[in-house]
């Protein structure tokens, strides 16, 4: 199929390589040097659109994309205080949208391994919960979109914590996530219960941003040809 590549930094370049070896065609991409030469016709060619870019930039490229009825998985992270109206633009437009703070299958595991973690340890009072996350000096939003993911999944399933703070914290019904910016990290997420006794963690560490690439080029096979607003979870039927 025909893939837009909207982001063309550091994930837009891995993703290019997985679609092609894949046997995927690359008419688009769109990058910081040639963002002014964005092509409505050769991107309404395309099937489906991947965009990785800034969080300034991605709600106006979402937007492009619902125009040009073209089908739009969005990996940016900090536009969420516009995604209600989005999603109400593509399905107005009969078109289709794919949103994710992560597309790492490994990852979207690790959600659903987080809530059942938070389900366990609801009833453990003497556990204190924290999260920490790790990533790259150029990451630009904090915390990380997965880490508010986790953050989310583990207050909804455990109901001491009605909110998470980026800081340390000692308030009893608030969830700190600590957030750390170090040379070539391309992520990493402890989840942590604590006692006096003992403490739990669950860790996911990305080697490389190669399973973020395929995770979303998976997701473009799966929004192809489809209506409506979709997630990882039903990609991979979680």
């Amino acid at each position: 199929m025909k893939i837009a590549i909207i982001g063309y930094g550091k994930m837009g370049k891995a993703i290019e390589a997985i679609a092609l070896e894949r046997g995927h065609e690359i008419p688009l991409k769109l990058g910081s040097e040639n963002a002014n030469d964005f092509d409505m016709d050769l991107l309404a060619s395309c099937d489906v659109a991947i965009e990785f870019s800034r969080p300034e930039s991605a709600a106006k490229n979402i937007e492009k994309c619902i125009q040009a009825s073209v089908p739009v998985v969005v990996g940016t992270t900090g536009w969420y205080d516009q995604y209600d109206r989005l999603s109400k633009a593509v399905k107005d437009a009969n078109t289709a949208l794919l949103a994710a703070t992560n597309f790492s299958v490994g990852v979207n595991l690790f959600f659903a391994l987080n809530k059942k973690l938070a389900e366990l340890m609801s009833d453990q009072s003497d556990y204190k919960a924290s999260m920490t996350e790790i990533h790259h000096l150029q990451k630009l939003d904090s915390p990380s979109g997965t880490a508010i993911t986790l953050a989310e999944g583990l207050i909804e399933n455990h109901p001491e914590y009605s909110k998470w703070v980026n800081e340390a914290s000692s308030q009893s019904e608030v969830l700190p996530i600590i957030s750390e910016r170090e040379a070539e990290v391309p992520g990493t997420h402890i989840v942590k219960y604590e006692s006096e006794i003992d403490s739990i963690e669950i860790t996911h560490l990305a080697k490389s941003r190669k399973g973020f690439a395929l995770g979303a080029v998976i997701a473009a096979e799966f929004l192809k040809d489809k209506e409506g607003i979709y997630n990882m979870k039903d990609v991979l039927n979680i």
